[in-house]
């Protein structure tokens, strides 16, 4: 009979999830968060990487008095540091937590928000069927009354509309503190841009994720408590970086592939997409901007659509619905 292992020890099981929080000055939401890793309700292996990119508050002493904790129930915890008097970025901290890790598949949260117990769970059910994905959940923001048009639209797009509304002004169709993939499909994507403050890592990572074929999907539960605070990184992140991305994302993945299309708007969104066009994509829209603006109706799709959902009562959608229009074949929505 073969030995179990060194000194006779049956070899650890490989660790199915690992959860990645990045941790900088968090000592005032840290102890909510790692509370709810403590209470997962998953029963397979699963362990902690905590990445702290140079806190200068308490939040390392909460981490290694929730290390204990964890530890007793049988998750492990890894803990990364940057010790120098300037932190990193939170791109640079994620990578770090997920390099030092060891799961097959990865848990991303965000030190400032709380997992429901069931998050590990359900969305590790899912990736397990979707291996190159992104999977993210439902949310419940607090305070209750802020980012109301956001938090409605995260939680009720469609599962089509999971890949069709990547160009607006939102970001992800899954934030990324929902995110949840397997190990090794993010370094098939790649890593996150460690450009510091002011730099997107998260929409970056998205949008290369969508170019390599990946598939996002939601689990249809509300499984986190994701705050909103002025000290959150995603304010860092200038309007007009975010602008230039999208509009390049737009023309390589869709504009690319058209010979002509028409902006519906012609105000002044429409009219500043127009300008952060190319020349070559200029050229194809229709009409040109010289010639008179025409009536929706009598417009030809393709469209990009530069109108603001959810914010005229159901008119614009109204309107757009009699053109019998396919999403993402007929039109995208750009704002």
């Amino acid at each position: 009979m073969a030995e179990p292992g060194a000194g006779g020890r049956s070899p650890e099981p490989p660790v199915q999830v690992s959860i990645i929080v990045p941790v900088h000055n968090s000592e005032c939401w840290l102890d909510e968060c790692l509370k709810s890793v403590w209470e997962q309700d998953f029963k397979g292996t699963m362990e902690l990487s905590i990445f702290n990119d140079a806190s200068k508050d308490g939040s390392a002493e909460i981490i290694e008095k929730w290390k204990t904790k964890l530890e007793e129930v049988g998750v492990s915890v890894i803990i990364g540091n940057n010790d120098s008097s300037q932190p990193r970025g939170v791109g640079f901290a994620k990578n770090q937590a997920v390099i030092q890790s060891s799961g097959t598949y990865l848990c991303f949260l965000d030190s400032d928000d709380v997992m429901m117990p069931q998050r590990v769970r359900l969305q590790h059910e899912v990736a397990i069927q979707h291996p190159n994905s992104i999977v993210g959940c439902q949310v419940r923001r607090e305070p209750l009354d802020s980012t109301e048009r956001y938090t409605r639209w995260i939680n009720n797009l469609t599962q089509e509309q999971l890949l069709t509304q990547v160009f607006t002004s939102h970001g992800p169709t899954v934030i990324m503190p929902t995110w949840f993939c397997s190990r090794e499909w993010f370094f098939h994507v790649g890593r996150f841009d460690e450009g510091g403050k002011g730099v997107p890592e998260d929409l970056l990572f998205f949008y290369e994720h969508l170019q390599k074929g990946g598939e996002v999907f939601r689990v249809n539960r509300c499984l986190l408590l994701y705050r909103y605070h002025p000290q959150a990184a995603t304010h860092s992140v200038l309007e007009e970086t975010i602008w230039n991305h999208r509009v390049r994302f737009l023309e390589d993945r869709v504009l690319s592939s058209w010979t002509s299309f028409t902006i519906w708007n012609a105000g002044k969104q429409g009219k500043k997409l127009y300008r952060s066009l190319s020349p070559a994509n200029r050229k194809k829209e229709r009409p040109k901007p010289k010639i008179p603006v025409c009536h929706f109706r009598d417009a030809s799709p393709p469209f990009v659509i530069c109108v603001k959902l959810d914010l005229t009562g159901g008119a614009f959608e109204t309107n757009l619905d009699v053109l019998n229009l396919k999403e993402g074949m007929d039109y995208y929505h750009f704002n």
